[in-house]
């Protein structure tokens, strides 16, 4: 296992690593899957997202019935878990699975916890997506790659937590979205937004549309792929006003990418700076700030000081 002590920013080479975060990225929406089939609709998706834990990455409690269980992925003995109010625990390696394998035991463990559950077989925004029940093909899973991911995700929900923390308005959790495989934060400036688009690969349009019902100005980070081949944090409005792209923002190596219509910042950039969380928080500050100006967001109502440990805010 990689570590650094004097640096908890773990190097990060999607090149390298690429086919154990696409194995995680497809396992990843199963379990997902696995709670969106049980837990209620919340507004924009939120639901069905997945959380940082002290050992990879979570579901959080989701309800069935007069029960709850949990899916964790457990990077520090690479197993998924699966565990339930009613005392069943059960895991299976990670190594050696395919997404189909995966997919057939996981569903075979909830049934075996009392919690049988119906797990949708598409996977969802992937261009020419093979069904999990049908894709026997081998995935690589590199032990060290994952853990190195999951450390990483640790400082970036760490900051992200308290980048959320200077916001009054609406804002979502800081959690992880296995459709696209990114972790994300979205501030809201409080109006309707005019009706998504719509168009993500294997998404239905009524979901897109339903995430972007208000204005936002969300950021967050992924790993790499399509249209970027590194590990990068993003910042993207929408409606995008007028004037957002050109906006000024921080540190020196953010740029706005034409591609993706979204400003990028490598995470190679922030960590290797002196201070990476100041590196980070300058860039989730400017670019929000670039969305709220160019958007004529109510800035004085909506913002506030970042928290501090034990203190209330002042009235």
């Amino acid at each position: 296992m990689t570590s650094n002590v004097s640096n908890p920013w773990p190097e990060l080479d999607f090149t390298k690593d690429r086919e154990t975060f696409e194995a995680l990225h497809l396992w990843s929406q199963i379990v997902g899957k696995a709670r969106t089939a049980c837990a209620p609709w919340l507004n924009h998706g939120w639901q069905v997202a997945l959380y940082v834990s002290p050992r990879g990455l979570t579901t959080s409690s989701v309800p069935n019935g007069a029960a709850i269980f949990d899916i964790e992925f457990d990077f520090i003995d690479h197993l998924l878990r699966v565990r339930t109010s009613t005392g069943y625990g059960g895991a299976l390696p990670l190594a050696g699975q395919t997404v189909a394998s995966l997919y057939r035991e996981l569903e075979g463990m909830l049934a075996e916890a009392g919690v049988p559950t119906q797990i949708n077989g598409a996977p969802n925004e992937i261009a020419d997506p093979t069904p999990f029940a049908a894709d026997d093909r081998p995935r690589r899973y590199d032990p060290d790659a994952a853990s190195r991911l999951w450390r990483a995700l640790i400082q970036i929900d760490r900051v992200l937590q308290v980048f959320r923390t200077g916001f009054l308005g609406k804002s979502s959790p800081v959690h992880f979205f296995w459709g696209s495989f990114d972790m994300a934060v979205t501030r809201f400036s409080g109006r309707p937004a005019p009706p998504h688009p719509g168009g993500v690969p294997h998404l239905p349009d009524a979901v897109a549309r339903e995430a972007y019902s208000h204005e936002v100005s969300s950021a967050g980070f992924w790993p790499g792929g399509g249209l970027i081949d590194y590990p990068a944090f993003y910042s993207y409005a929408y409606p995008e006003p007028a004037g957002f792209r050109t906006a000024p923002v921080a540190p020196q190596a953010a740029l706005f990418h034409e591609g993706l219509g979204e400003f990028i910042l490598p995470y190679e950039a922030v960590r290797t700076a002196p201070d990476p969380d100041a590196a980070l928080l300058a860039f989730l500050r400017s670019t929000y700030a670039a969305a709220a100006d160019a958007g004529a967001w109510d800035r004085a109502a909506l913002e506030c000081d970042l928290g501090t440990p034990g203190v209330p805010r002042p009235c």
